[in-house]
């Protein structure tokens, strides 16, 4: 017996002698999780229908890419989440506590990023790329503009560090020189117009109650009276955002050796042209005594009723290649 183990029994045993209630088995069944808040439906659902299986409980923040990259950084979370893959480059996968635990990234699903709107008067939008750019540049203020409808153009756009922001602002960037050199692709950006909102529910209840907005979000919130616009692909075709487009996009992007993959403007007739993974952030050391509800709740939602699930929710599902390498990185999961 380790002298770890013999510390934790007799620590046991002083407090039960002290009529103190210690919850060991609750530190082993129950985890924490912050970040994107694009997957955050589905993580979310996953949660509830993970514990009615398991009776495990695992408690996800919707805060943002951005914050849940911090947090994961610090190590007070048992997992991160991010719709940008983490940079090499940048030191992103030894930053903090990384340097000594590890850090894994592991696709759980795709999804799609849509322009969305609230203009009853206006049916079926119709966007070229270059028409998406001109109106975050603020270069396209009004409805009569866009042949859709009438009135002034309320903008709406995240006001947090942002996975989706990058997802977007990557391909705007890709679509237009202009957006690419006065704004450029960030998780956060200086937006020339609109109002800011926090995660994609900020962002959705701004367009929500504001008729003549438009925003950006990912397909999941798109509901009530916001509705997606068409967007004009690579290959000329007007689509709109859904799963059958979005695996159009995303069958073509090639994921790396730690499973990051992008692309700002994919190709193929049916393909949605703003599109990406979004990733569960894990360490590689040092998870104790959670590590086996960690890999458990993350193959339960990699498995065939966890992406039924996000399919339900308007994500893309892994499949092939992709989901049996996102299941081996779980299996890279240590104490």
């Amino acid at each position: 017996m380790t002298f770890a183990k013999k510390a934790l029994i007799l620590s046991a045993v002083s407090a039960a002698s002290a009529g103190i209630v210690i919850p060991v088995l609750a530190q082993s069944t129950s985890i924490s999780g912050a970040g994107a808040s694009f997957p955050a439906p589905a993580y979310q659902r996953w949660a509830v229908e993970f514990a009615r299986e398991t009776k495990k409980q695992v408690n996800y923040q919707s805060v943002g890419s951005g914050a849940g990259v911090r947090q994961f950084h610090a190590g007070t979370v048992d997992f991160g989440a991010s719709d940008e893959e983490l940079q090499a480059s940048k030191g992103e996968f030894t930053a903090g506590v990384t340097a000594q635990r590890g850090a894994l990234q592991i696709p759980m699903m795709g999804g799609t990023v849509t322009p969305a709107y609230n203009n009853p008067s206006c049916k079926n939008l119709k966007l070229t790329q270059r028409q998406v750019a001109d109106i975050f540049l603020g270069k396209i203020k009004t409805w009569e503009q866009l042949k859709c409808g009438t009135g002034p153009i309320r903008v709406a756009h995240r006001s947090d560090g942002s996975g989706t922001t990058y997802v977007f602002t990557n391909s705007l960037s890709c679509f237009s020189p202009e957006w690419k050199s006065k704004v450029g692709t960030g998780k956060a950006v200086k937006w020339p117009v609109g109002l800011g909102g926090k995660g994609n529910e900020g962002v959705a209840g701004i367009i929500q109650s504001t008729p003549g907005s438009i925003g950006y979000l990912n397909q999941a919130f798109v509901k009530g009276k916001i509705v997606g616009a068409a967007v004009q692909n690579k290959a000329g075709k007007f689509v709109m955002a859904n799963d059958v487009t979005g695996a159009a996009a995303l069958n073509g992007v090639k994921l790396d050796a730690r499973l990051g993959g992008e692309d700002c403007n994919p190709a193929g007739a049916n393909a949605f042209p703003i599109a990406a993974f979004t990733w569960i952030l894990a360490y590689q050391r040092g998870n104790g005594a959670k590590t086996d509800t960690i890999k458990q709740f993350l193959n339960w939602g990699l498995s065939p009723k966890g992406q039924a699930i996000a399919k339900q929710l308007d994500y893309v599902p892994l499949t092939g290649a992709v989901l049996a390498r996102a299941r081996a990185e779980v299996n890279k999961i240590g104490r």
